[in-house]
Order: C-alpha cells, then sequence, then structure tokens
C-alpha cells in the first residue's frame, strides 16, 4: 500500500517542504481519523485496562480498526506533496507496536498459564501494560509531527527554536495532565511514597535545569540573541529545585509542602513575558504565556500556604476548586508556548486574525485537554472503586471527591456494627507509617441511618 502511494514530490517549490496545493478530503479524513483512534479512543481504552474493565477489548478493538484505517488513508490521499518527514517515517513503526499490542493482549486473553506460557505470559503482560501506558505519549508525538509535516514547518533554521517551543510546551502540559491525577486521585500513592508532591516537582525541576544550562548555548562560542537569558533561566531552575528538594521534608522528616515550584513558575513566566521578540503577534503571546505562567505558580503557592493542608494530603479530602487554577493555568501554558514559533506567527501576521482571537483558541483548545483529562481521571475513580466494592457508593470526581484507598472500600459495608471500632483500630494501626486515617464504616453508618 504505501509502495503504491505516489511520493513525488515535483510540485514543492525548491527550498519548501510541501506544495502549495490545498489538503484534500481524503487526508482530512485521515486527520480526524487517527486524532479520534488515537487521541481519543486509545486513551480512554488504556484506563479501561489499568481497572480491567470488560470494555477494555471492544473500546482498543475500535480503535485499532480506525487507526489501520487511517493509516491506510495516509497513503492514499492526493492534493498536497510533502517530501520526507519524520512524521511519516515514526508511522509505520507505531502500527508495528501498535500490531504488537494486539497480539500480546490476544496472547493474554487466552489465559495459557501452564508450563512455558507461566514465563511468557509474565512478560507478556509486563511488555503489554509498559506499551499501553506508553501509546498515549507515543500518539501525542506523532499527532505534533503531523501538524508540523502538514505546514511543512521546523526545518533548516527554524529546528532549534521548534524543538525548544514543542518539547517545553508539551512538557508542561504533562505538568498540568500529572497534577490533575495527583490532586483527584493521586493521594494515596503520595502518602505511600512518603513524600510530598513538591519534592518531584523540585527534583524535576531541579534535572532541567541541569539539562538546560548547558544545551541553551553552544560553549566555546560568542554569546548571542537569547542565550544569557536560556542559560540563566536553567541556572536559577537546578538552584531552586535543589533548595525545593531540601524543603518537602520538615525538622522531623516527615513530607511538606513549599512555595518553590510555585516561585520558580514566576520567574519562569516574568522571563518569558520580557523576551525580545521580532513580530508584534509573537511578543503579545509571549507576554500572555508569561502571565499565564506567572498565574499558575501565584495560585500554586496560595494554594499551599492557605487553602490545602501543609503535608500530603488526606485520602478522601474534598477538593477545593481554587485547587484547580494552577493546574488548569499549566495546560494553558502548554499550548500557549507550543504555539508560538516563529513559523506559527509569520502565518498569523500574515492573516486576517489577530493576537487576541488566536491566543482565545489556543485557552479554548486548553480547557477541551483540561476537561478530558478529567473525565479519564472520572472513568478510573468510578471503574476502580467499583471494582474494588461493587455495593459501595461511588462518589465521581465530578463532585470533587478522590479515590480512597482501596482495602476500605474492600472491608467497608462487610463489618457488623460492633466489629466497626475494632476494624479502624486496626486499620489505623497498619496505616501510621503514612499517616492515613481509615474511614472504614462510615458510608455504611450513612446507609444505616
Amino acid at each position: 500500500m504505501a509502495l503504491g502511494h505516489d511520493h513525488s514530490s515535483s510540485h514543492i517549490p525548491e527550498g519548501k517542504q510541501v506544495s502549495d496545493d490545498p489538503i484534500d478530503t481524503i487526508l482530512w479524513v485521515h486527520i480526524f481519523i487517527q486524532m479520534v483512534a488515537w487521541g481519543v479512543i486509545f486513551p480512554v481504552g488504556m484506563v479501561l485496562g489499568i481497572v480491567k474493565s470488560r470494555w477494555h477489548v471492544p473500546v482498543q478493538s475500535l480503535g485499532g480498526v480506525l487507526a489501520l484505517l487511517g493509516y491506510a488513508l495516509g497513503h492514499m490521499h492526493g492534493g498536497r506533496e510533502f517530501r520526507s518527514n519524520v512524521h511519516s517515517v515514526f508511522a509505520t513503526p507505531l502500527m508495528f507496536m501498535l500490531l504488537g499490542q494486539a497480539v500480546m493482549g490476544i496472547y493474554l486473553k487466552l489465559h495459557l498459564e501452564k508450563g512455558f506460557h507461566g514465563k511468557v505470559r509474565r512478560w507478556a503482560k509486563l511488555g503489554h501494560g509498559i506499551l499501553g501506558k506508553a501509546m498515549p505519549v507515543l500518539a501525542w508525538v506523532q499527532m505534533v509531527l503531523g501538524g508540523i509535516a502538514g505546514l511543512g514547518f521546523c526545518h533548516n533554521d527554524h529546528l532549534g527554536q521548534c524543538l525548544a517551543h514543542f518539547i517545553m510546551g508539551s512538557s508542561f502540559i504533562a505538568y498540568g495532565i500529572i497534577s490533575t491525577i495527583l490532586l483527584l486521585v493521586g493521594q494515596v500513592w503520595l502518602r505511600r511514597t512518603g513524600r510530598s508532591q513538591e519534592f518531584f516537582d523540585s527534583a524535576v525541576i531541579a534535572a532541567w535545569g541541569c539539562i538546560n544550562t548547558f544545551t541553551e548555548h553552544r560553549w566555546g562560542t560568542a554569546w548571542a540573541g537569547n542565550d544569557w537569558q536560556h542559560t540563566t533561566m536553567g541556572i536559577i531552575w537546578w538552584c531552586a529545585g535543589l533548595a525545593g528538594v531540601w524543603l518537602s521534608r520538615d525538622r522531623d522528616g516527615r513530607p511538606q509542602r513549599n512555595f518553590i515550584p510555585g516561585f520558580v513558575l514566576i520567574l519562569t513566566g516574568w522571563a518569558m513575558s520580557s523576551h525580545p521578540q521580532a513580530l508584534m503577534v509573537s511578543a503579545q503571546l509571549h507576554k500572555v504565556f508569561g502571565y499565564t505562567l506567572m498565574a499558575a505558580g501565584l495560585s500554586r503557592i496560595i494554594e499551599i500556604s492557605f487553602v490545602a493542608t501543609d503535608g500530603v494530603p488526606e485520602a478522601g479530602r474534598p477538593v477545593k476548586n481554587f485547587e484547580y487554577i494552577s493546574v488548569f493555568l499549566l495546560y494553558a501554558s502548554g499550548f500557549l508556548f507550543m504555539s508560538a514559533t516563529e513559523e506559527q506567527m509569520d502565518v498569523i501576521e500574515g492573516s486576517a486574525m489577530d493576537h487576541v482571537a488566536y491566543i482565545l483558541i489556543i485557552y479554548s483548545v486548553a480547557f477541551l485537554a483540561f476537561l478530558f483529562t478529567m473525565m479519564l481521571v472520572a472513568l478510573y475513580d468510578q471503574k476502580a472503586n467499583q471494582t474494588a466494592a461493587p455495593a459501595a457508593k461511588v462518589l465521581a470526581v465530578s463532585h470533587a471527591v478522590p479515590v480512597r484507598d482501596a482495602q476500605e472500600f474492600e472491608l467497608e459495608g462487610l463489618m457488623s456494627d460492633d466489629e466497626d471500632a475494632e476494624g479502624n483500630r486496626l486499620l489505623r494501626d497498619e496505616d501510621l507509617p503514612l499517616d492515613s486515617p481509615s474511614t472504614v464504616g462510615k458510608n455504611s453508618d450513612r446507609v444505616a441511618n
């Protein structure tokens, strides 16, 4: 099929990566199908697989059929022509990974566990789980590469700044997604690690700062452009990150939250809002990006200082509306920075759209990504609770109540009134190292009343 596709680039002007032809209907269908399959269906199927839902196989099968159809359409389109690019090269290995994932899933579904199959099954289960959780990340990379290839961006002198914008922007979005998970269903995991969220945030900030310190300037050459700002930003990141790691425990060694990650966001946003830009639309977009990042940092500090509890949050604690602000602003910051490359700014500058409309569109996309992430977490929360205790009444994430410890759901409703006090004492004794108070019996008491 791929060999049958006409990859001629005879209509592509010299020095460009795509022809001036419009994108035809087949290619638009390819884009839509692949976005639905890789961006929506596979993530939903991944969550269903984590909670061992019977809908995991049907949903992933539907996604696989659509992905295969989209792959075929990508080699059958007319209209715009493209030179060889990373998106087209990566498509085939990605489809082979999807095929391998399906084969491992079918093998596990056969439940072959005796003899040699016992060893094979253990590795197949591990590989199926790792590849399944990696698929959303790989799909995100491929979709970003598809957008770049479709517009012919990020070549020659534009490659460096493209990499910086897309990698850093994607990192902020990933930070927002992880923060969403930790906020809604991550309290139990944090208590088991004995660390605060700021410990992990500060460690990543320090590591990222070390990388930026030595990669943002070609050492041995003259300092030019924004080299000073980029390099010093890396320095402040690893210096602040180390301080944040230190402050993540109190004097008695207990985990505690601190202001460092939020303050780093404020400094980074201030620096980016002051970045000199060649175009007015670029300057305005970087300014809004900087303000958004500063708002995320400020709201994070207020949350830690006045809204949330110090230390690791308790499982089952209701989430306050203010805690969503810094999380959402991380999504918005990431999409703003990914949409501010030089070539994108040239396109907007030459169009009838102004920077205000462009920024509002970006914020709209950020809201959709934020919504979809919360829906996936809500799906996990609901299905995980149903698996742990089918008789328990599930409190969904839409009501801002995170998932509780599975042990509580397993024992809840199985104890008599006379056993409630003894059961509570035993659970408290088990959880003492993690300082996790038990709520066993509370729901059953409410039902009885």
